[in-house]
């Protein structure tokens, strides 16, 4: 899906991939976007056909560009920094080959390629709030400790997938009568696909249902309940308001849990805020923030993972630049506003 006319300029490509999607970007190293592409989630854990998603998204951006041109590619994925490493860049370096082109790409986590399309300052804290959650510092533009991101049966505290288990149980309270009644209940039913007729007046029908329904889907699929928490908390209800507050507590106690590590700057350095809980207009977002600006805490959202895994593969082909050239190359292809 080419975009701009090509030049002689090197182009480098950069992919980020995870649960929902994977984005490619070609980018000249004069910084112009030649190309995008999309595929479906690449996750190795929950995708159906990760190699065919990323597949997808070269072709889909490689379509009128000239593939002798690709000077180095870095494809950024959910968990390729951890024990599925190994599997991803054999996956990637496979796809890269079928696609007709040169040379091999470097292979990496998504939260690198977070930071990098966010900003050119090689020390910068990382908070991700998804369908997943976790917090890692960067020092020297590299990842020197990480928190949570341990999955849903184990951590992800604050991440979609969290708000939206906690609403259900909330709601499975009410109903049976172990906790206060809420407006969840309005909603969170017809979310998960259960017919609320013929229910008992105690609501034992109805929340043997929802059980059932949430046992029948993905664990990631309770994190398309957030937005409905978000609502449902806008709207008043003390009990959806209870969740996206604890789930903001959290956040900020995994981020936290980094000033040991970082040392006597940790407030003084910029955090990064990613995922779709916490780039986008929601209650979570504002409670975080909130926070972070009262601590003087300075934010900087997340942008595009795709430029900024393309901006690592224009450092990695020109490393031997000087600190400044790298900077100013950095800035230049993940599209960040000049100093």
């Amino acid at each position: 899906m080419p975009t701009t006319p090509t030049t002689s300029v090197p182009l480098v490509i950069g992919v980020d991939s995870g649960g929902t999607g994977t984005r490619c970007a070609v980018v000249g190293l004069d910084g112009r976007v030649r190309a995008r592409g999309q595929g479906p989630g690449g996750n190795l854990r929950s995708s159906p056909d990760p190699a065919g998603a990323l597949r997808q998204a070269l072709e889909d951006a490689l379509g009128g560009i000239d593939r002798r041109r690709i000077a180095a590619g870095h494809l950024a994925f959910a968990g390729a920094a951890g024990e599925d490493g190994g599997t991803y860049r054999d996956m990637a370096t496979r796809v890269w080959r079928q696609a007709r082109l040169p040379g091999a790409p470097a292979v990496g986590d998504d939260l690198a390629a977070a930071v990098a399309g966010a900003t050119d300052r090689p020390d910068a804290l990382l908070l991700l709030s998804g369908t997943g959650a976790v917090a890692a510092l960067y020092r020297g533009g590299a990842r020197t400790a990480r928190r949570d991101g341990y999955g849903w049966l184990l951590g992800d505290e604050g991440s979609g997938v969290w708000l939206g288990r906690q609403a259900v149980v909330l709601a499975l309270a009410a109903l049976d009568g172990r906790g206060p009644a809420t407006a969840l209940l309005d909603v969170l039913p017809r979310a998960l696909g259960v017919d609320t007729g013929g229910a008992d007046g105690t609501g034992t029908a109805l929340a043997r249902r929802m059980v059932t329904a949430v046992h029948a889907a993905p664990p990631a699929e309770l994190a398309r309940l957030a937005p409905l928490v978000d609502a449902v908390a806008r709207n008043g209800d003390r009990i959806a308001d209870r969740v996206v507050t604890e789930g903001a507590r959290l956040l900020l106690r995994t981020l936290d849990s980094l000033a040991d590590t970082a040392g006597p700057d940790f407030a003084a350095l910029p955090v990064v805020l990613a995922g779709g809980l916490l780039t986008g207009t929601t209650l979570l977002a504002d409670r975080v923030t909130a926070v972070l600006r009262d601590r003087g805490t300075a934010t900087v959202p997340a942008r595009d993972g795709a430029t900024g895994a393309a901006a690592l593969a224009a450092l990695a082909l020109r490393s031997g630049a000087t600190p400044a050239e790298a900077r100013r190359l950095h800035r230049t292809v993940a599209g960040l506003e000049p100093a």
